[in-house]
């Protein structure tokens, strides 16, 4: 079995009755959405495979112990990179420290961040023009908060050189947010 079937595999098990915030849709529709957005940029199967499993440790049963079994010590780096560290720290410390990370995290860290993110705004983008403002009621914290979050991980994700997917993060968060 190649390494984007196991991590579908694995991550299909470990949020079976997750769904996305706010929806009925089935969480695992998010990773999978990752990983094409990592496979459609041309990135490695080790990469998208990573994208795949990136929430499985913070969500999930399925930590990064297993992930580095069953994966090896490179995807489990990656889904580490893209994990938020201290869970008990305030939203505004752990989005600092996200985007202070990302800074100069590896490009596959960046990469996969940077695909999660883009589905997510997306996402956002998709319920804002179904259903207002009333979109931001599903967050900690609302459109100004999301809007500095947002704009900040852009420039966090660009500082050692912009790239494919983070030039598409960009043109969404003006989308949403310079309405």
């Amino acid at each position: 079995m190649d390494v984007i079937e196991k991590a579908l595999q694995i991550a299909s098990k470990a949020h079976q009755r997750q769904y996305r915030k706010g929806t009925d849709i089935p969480y695992i529709a998010h990773p999978v959405a990752v990983g094409m957005l990592l496979m459609k940029a041309g990135y490695r199967d080790e990469v998208v495979a990573a994208g795949i499993l990136h929430d499985t440790d913070e969500d999930t049963d399925y930590k990064l112990k297993d992930i580095k079994h069953d994966f090896g010590e490179e995807i489990a780096e990656i889904v580490a990179g893209c994990s938020e560290p201290d869970k008990s720290l305030s939203w505004e410390d752990r989005k600092e420290h996200t985007i202070e990370f990302l800074k100069n995290a590896s490009s596959d860290i960046r990469a996969v961040a940077c695909a999660d993110k883009l589905h997510n705004i997306r996402s956002i983008i998709k319920d804002y023009e179904r259903d207002g403002d009333e979109v931001w009621q599903r967050f900690n914290r609302g459109k100004e908060q999301q809007e500095w979050y947002y704009t900040n991980l852009v420039e966090s994700l660009r500082h050692q050189g912009s790239f494919s997917l983070v030039e598409e993060l960009e043109k969404e968060v003006i989308r949403l947010f310079k309405r």
